[in-house]
């Protein structure tokens, strides 16, 4: 095979593995998603009562709050990773448009 019929397998891969921009509209997609899911969590903590733990009948049923506890902690995690990301990537914007 000639050097002219073989494909340019640099370029196929630089083509291949360019990198996409996500939609501008994901960050707030995502974060409104996980305030919903913090609430949700925290509601349903919120439901329940210290005095239905003293029973020990009541500790299977102990899961879903748990459960939800959980979720509002990645959640919550989540929200901070994302504002964090946002403030970062804001001061940097600001710090070039200084220059």
């Amino acid at each position: 095979m000639s050097d002219a019929q073989s494909p340019d397998f640099e370029a196929l891969l630089k083509q291949a593995f360019a990198p996409i921009d996500p939609p501008a509209s994901l960050s707030a997609e995502l974060e409104t998603r996980l305030t919903r899911l913090n609430e949700a969590a925290w509601e349903e903590l919120e439901q329940w009562e210290l005095e239905a733990l003293s029973d020990p009948r009541n500790w299977t049923r102990l899961a879903r709050p748990v459960a939800a506890g959980v979720i509002a902690t990645g959640a919550g995690a989540g929200l901070v990773v994302l504002r964090a990301r946002r403030q970062a990537k804001k001061s940097m914007l600001d710090r070039l448009l200084k220059r």
